[in-house]
């Protein structure tokens, strides 16, 4: 794949299904490597699976795993950087999107170090009605306790200082 380096693209989550489940505008990609496509966004229109827009509220660098089961959205708040982390499939470029698998579960890693798991009633609810093999609910479980593990040992993507620098160099190339 060649390189999506400073353009603007559109990023899309599915369901195990294959349902469109949400997509995010104008994302500009920062770095694309053999590990992560980086992007970033500031005030990026949302369109969920039911229609329904919203614009996001702060800026935001996208941390898009192509090999590991989880994607990050740091978002870059008046008190600090706030993680929210998908499990989900890793991503692929296709037809002109960044595309990924979006399997409910999320972990959010708050700027005071506490963190917490999400939505693992909407995970259960899908995992049942979708589905979802064995092999696939023992990848993402192991993906649950490899995000913890980094969140505790503040590894990538995990660290404010290299997701200020993204954002810094997001500005800089895009004038803002």
């Amino acid at each position: 794949m060649n390189s999506l380096e400073k353009q603007w693209i559109i990023i899309q989550a599915y369901k195990h299904n294959g349902e469109l489940h949400r997509q995010w505008s104008h994302s500009y990609v920062l770095e694309d490597n053999e590990d992560y496509v980086i992007l970033a966004s500031v005030f990026a229109s949302v369109i969920e699976s039911d229609g329904r827009k919203w614009h996001t509220k702060e800026p935001a660098i996208f941390i898009l795993s192509k090999k590991e089961w989880f994607n990050v959205i740091a978002m870059l708040k008046e008190d600090g950087v706030c993680f929210y982390v998908n499990i989900a499939s890793p991503t692929i470029f296709d037809k002109g999107f960044l595309k990924y698998i979006d399997y409910d579960l999320d972990i959010k890693l708050y700027g005071d170090g506490s963190t917490k798991l999400l939505d693992v009633s909407e995970y259960r609810k899908h995992a049942h009605e979708q589905n979802y093999p064995d092999e696939i609910r023992s990848i993402l479980s192991k993906s649950v306790d490899d995000v913890f593990a980094k969140m505790n040992a503040r590894e990538f993507p995990f660290q404010a200082n290299k997701i200020n620098y993204y954002y810094k160099l997001f500005k800089k190339t895009v004038n803002q």
